[in-house]
């Protein structure tokens, strides 16, 4: 069994990408991403693989300060792999500060972490991968319409993003790091608004495309908008728009926000599978 760093990302991706392209829904995170290292999008990215004898059975790519993807090819195997994996990962101090990946992986994972750094892990977040193909023609719609946010927009994004991370518990982001994610967004086309009577009421964006799929995120609603429909309206008829370009659209949810979930499946998504982000700790 043998664990290999690849520090070309071409190569990676040659070895990678037929299995990944296989489950393209459900390793959408780990293949939209890789897209991006191909498009120098990230810095110092992270990126492994375990093979035995010309056979894949792991793989791991990390662009920090994100956590770790890990994915699992040959599921007899894992418990090994994982030792291996934590093995090389502090044998080299590569700094990992938290993992994503299936939650039943990741957890395992996280487990053996423990044990053999004498550290700690905890949740950041319960996630469920979810799968839309066609939004549910019977839904009630809110007032208003959609349109592409502009530049001129870019100080409310960046107010919502930063309100958006104290919402879900998600690590703070310094405001000039925002700044520059946003005109990144902006630049791409990725964030659509709800408009109701002229006011900005809702926004989500687009990311992350792979061969035949789309993933939505950063859904927002603020709190003085909410309960009137405007964001389940606006990611169904954005969600209806990229549909028209791609086969499905995927989106992360949080599995402890039974609302948005319901919101979402009302529109037509469907679980696929249910993931964790997970903080780990050495001491």
């Amino acid at each position: 069994m043998n664990f290999q760093r690849y520090e070309n990302v071409d190569a990676f991706a040659k070895i990678v990408t037929p299995f990944l392209e296989k489950n393209e829904d459900k390793f959408s995170l780990f293949l939209g991403v890789l897209k991006g290292i191909k498009a120098s999008a990230y810095e110092n990215p992270y990126m492994a693989t375990i093979e035995e004898n010309g056979q894949l059975l792991a793989i791991f790519q990390m662009t920090p300060p994100h956590p770790l993807n890990i994915i699992f090819v040959d599921e007899n195997q894992i418990s090994t792999c994982i030792d291996l994996c934590i093995s090389e990962l502090t044998k080299h101090a590569v700094p990992v500060e938290s993992i994503i990946s299936v939650k039943e992986w990741a957890v395992l994972f996280a487990q053996k972490w423990q044990e053999k750094t004498d550290g700690n892990y905890s949740l950041m977040m319960d996630q469920g991968l979810y799968r839309l193909d066609q939004v549910e023609e019977s839904l009630e719609m809110s007032p208003g319409k959609w349109r592409y946010a502009t530049i001129s927009d870019a100080q409310l994004i960046e107010k919502w993003y930063s309100q958006f991370e104290q919402d879900t518990g998600l690590s703070v982001t310094a405001p000039e790091e925002i700044k520059k994610r946003v005109k990144n967004m902006l630049d791409g086309k990725e964030v659509f608004f709800w408009e109701d009577q002229g006011e900005v009421v809702s926004m989500m964006k687009k990311s992350r495309p792979t061969t035949n799929g789309i993933t939505v995120s950063l859904v927002f609603t603020p709190a003085e908008k909410r309960k009137k429909g405007y964001g389940r309206t606006l990611v169904a008829t954005v969600s209806r728009e990229l549909l028209k370009e791609f086969e499905f659209c995927v989106l992360y949810t949080d599995m402890l926000n039974p609302t948005s979930n319901k919101i979402y499946q009302e529109i037509g998504y469907k679980k696929l599978v249910d993931s964790v982000h997970l903080k780990l700790e050495t001491k």
